[in-house]
């Protein structure tokens, strides 16, 4: 489909949703928007109807306009063209969204500040994979098990707007969506190779026969990495089966398996980042520092339509086993399972418009944690440490949405989290540092949502947010760890966003105001880091995007040179702390712009340059004695895609092989000796073909 006619059809269809303002700035570019429309032409490729447990990605992108904050829709057209190896490669173009990459398939990602100091194990944000969470059950999520080739789209809720799933971190939520045998190709498969050993295959098949529908995908990956011991190598398998009783009830199981091995350089220096970047810690390399996982998950999500309610309900229980050689030898099996139950309403109530969603999520596990020495080259000495732990989680959630006129509507709601850790300790030669704390927080949300026409919308909110500590925070050993608060926040939120058939924008203003911010702060490199709350502390910033044809009808009436950026304004300081005053946090840059002007034709080419900046430098710690320079890196792409056949790109990174840190271990004091940082990728080529039928 042409990009005019992709434009055409948005508007019509814009028009047929006077409850929302329809397909505004959904993806994180403007060209990546037009792709995105493609599917409401061709939602299910000629067979069938669409499935109802899932969304396709035009029904996703209406359905979160409803939303009265912040949030994202990224299709896989925007990501597949491209070596997608983290999640930086998916949501690197969605303003507010920081993703710093350390190694291999691990990466740091921040949204509005969300565990900031954390280096290794993400925290403050909540992650789905089809709506079912993936986060650990005490609130820490990694993405070594994340395959971004295996998803249709990926919606982001930024901050509190994660409330449609319960979501209650500071970050909002991420959901990665699996298409269904009802939207794919009979056969999909892809390979891309390029610098430093970088390999990966992926292939996908999917039908419909009846009631019944399947979607199947494996891949595998293997890479030398950039950095000395940072190779790694992955086998990633995910598949959902469907069953639709009728018209208005579908059940829906889902497996996915993983294993993953990965080798990791460790931190160093501010020097040796900058002037040896493929070197890695010693320290790390003589122990053989590792990350190997390997998991299986499993879950059912049902969905009944009764008129005007519908209703959402599964479970999902994971098994993981992480075998993780680093300042000691941890393993550890976790056993995760839990259920959930949404109801939508959306009916007229006294000739106004009502909708409510109401939920409740149990997300409960056990971890089985054993430490050890560490011997030279990876080897399992005397045992230290072990513990049984045991989380439980409860979230309820309820948001009304009031239209006191057919375009405006007022949202109310909130939601209660119960969450409780318990550790038992089986190791007492070095003290018993079992315990148990429970946390029990209410948090409100009010907002307003105006559909100024079928095109554009305007939205304001203030919401809370609360996150329990995890367990690497609650070790229990003494008053000042085992007596860790939960992080709460009230954030303050306007926005506005929009489509035209030439230009899009996205927009939001945000303050956070933060009680008892948990944070990581590295001490030494024989521990992963020692947790701490801060007393106040603020996060504020603007995200802002947009898309815009600026030069049309070059060599043809239809072809565009799109220029789509996408750029964070991080502001985020203490408030009177007692040691730290108010210095500004460290971590993320304060200025972040990604920017691509890009060439499409409407035969599937397409070609451009784009940049990454991080204009100014940042700290690296809290007293503010310690800078990560400022970088600019060039890429450049190249592909040809139709949206089906073949396709293929080819794709340059760091085209002046700039030398720069992409991440930091923040501390509380840091020096020049202090090994916290993380050497970007220097320059590199990847290329990629792809075959659908």
């Amino acid at each position: 489909m042409h990009p005019s006619s992709r434009v055409e059809l948005c508007l019509a269809l814009l028009l047929t949703l006077p409850s929302t303002a329809a397909l505004a700035q959904t993806s994180p570019s403007a060209s990546a928007q037009l792709d995105e429309l493609s599917v409401v032409a061709e939602p299910t490729l000629g067979r069938g109807g669409g499935a109802l447990t899932v969304l396709n990605t035009a029904q996703a992108t209406a359905e979160i306009q409803r939303t009265a904050g912040a949030v994202a829709i990224v299709p896989d057209t925007a990501y597949k063209n491209r070596p997608a190896q983290t999640l930086k490669d998916v949501l690197d173009f969605v303003p507010g969204v920081i993703v710093q990459p350390r190694f291999g398939s691990d990466a740091r990602l921040s949204i509005r500040g969300s565990g900031l100091s954390r280096n290794y194990g993400n925290r403050g944000i909540n992650v789905f994979q089809d709506g079912i969470p993936i986060n650990t059950s005490d609130g820490l999520v990694d993405f070594f098990e994340i395959d971004p080739t295996a998803y249709r789209y990926v919606e982001v809720f930024k901050g509190a707007n994660a409330l449609r799933f319960g979501g209650n971190a500071l970050g909002g939520a991420i959901n990665l969506v699996t298409p269904t045998g009802r939207d794919v190709f009979p056969f999909d498969a892809r390979v891309d190779a390029g610098a430093f050993g970088y390999v990966k295959s992926q292939a996908a098949t999917g039908g419909v026969s009846g009631p019944l529908d399947y979607f199947i995908t494996l891949s595998g990956e293997r890479f030398d990495g950039f950095r000395e011991h940072s190779n790694g190598e992955s086998v990633r398998g995910s598949a959902n089966v469907g069953y639709q009783f009728s018209p208005q009830a579908e059940t829906r199981f889902y497996i996915n398996a993983n294993t993953v091995n990965q080798r990791i350089p460790g931190e160093v220096d501010r020097r040796t980042a900058l002037t040896n970047p493929r070197a890695a810690n010693p320290e790390w390399v003589r122990q053989d520092q590792q990350r190997n996982v390997d998991s299986v998950r499993l879950a059912n999500k049902t969905t009944l339509r009764f008129d005007e309610t519908t209703v959402d309900f599964g479970f999902f229980t994971v098994q993981r086993h992480v075998d993780h050689p680093i300042y000691q030898y941890l393993d550890y099996t976790v056993q995760d399972y839990g259920g959930f139950v949404r109801a939508t309403d959306d009916r007229i109530i006294g000739g106004f418009r009502n909708r409510l969603v109401a939920g409740v999520n149990i997300d409960n596990g056990t971890i089985d944690y054993r430490q050890f020495v560490n011997l030279t080259g990876a080897r399992k000495g005397a045992l230290t440490f072990s513990t049984l732990d045991y989380s439980e989680n409860v979230t309820a959630y309820l948001e009304n949405s009031f239209y006191v006129l057919p375009n405006v509507a007022l949202v109310g709601g909130g939601l209660f989290m119960h969450a409780t850790r318990d550790r038992k300790d089986r190791f007492l030669s070095d003290g018993n540092q079992s315990g148990r704390n429970t946390y029990d927080i209410a948090k409100p949300r009010v907002g307003l949502l105006w559909n100024v026409d079928p095109t554009w919308q305007v939205y304001g909110n203030i919401s809370g947010s609360a996150e329990a500590p995890t367990f690497d925070a609650n070790s229990f050993g003494s008053v000042a760890t085992s007596n860790l608060r939960a992080q709460t926040a009230t954030t303050y939120e306007i926005g506005t966003r929009g489509v035209r058939p030439d230009f899009t924008w996205d927009l939001s203003l945000y303050r956070s105001e933060i009680r008892n911010e948990l944070q990581c702060l590295t001490t030494s490199i024989f521990s992963p880091c020692s947790i701490v709350n801060a007393d106040r502390t603020v996060h504020q910033g603007v995200e802002a995007g947009f898309g815009i044809a600026f030069l049309k009808s070059l060599f043809t009436f239809e072809d565009r040179i799109w220029l789509n950026a996408a750029y964070t304004y991080n502001e985020f300081f203490f408030d009177q702390d007692p040691r730290y005053g108010n210095n500004t946090l460290p971590g993320v840059p304060t200025h972040y712009l990604r920017a691509e002007m890009l060439y499409r034709h409407p035969n599937g080419f397409y070609v451009g340059p784009n940049v990454e900046w991080s204009p100014q430098p940042y700290f690296a710690d809290n007293a503010n004695s310690l800078t990560v320079p400022s970088y600019a890196l060039l890429n450049f792409r190249i592909g040809y895609d139709t949206g089906r056949d073949w396709s293929g790109y080819v794709e340059a990174r760091n085209l002046l092989d700039r030398r720069y840190i992409s991440s930091v271990a923040i501390a509380g004091v840091a020096n020049l000796t202090s090994e916290i940082f993380n050497a970007g990728t220097g320059r590199a080529v990847y290329g990629g073909l792809r075959y659908r039928w």
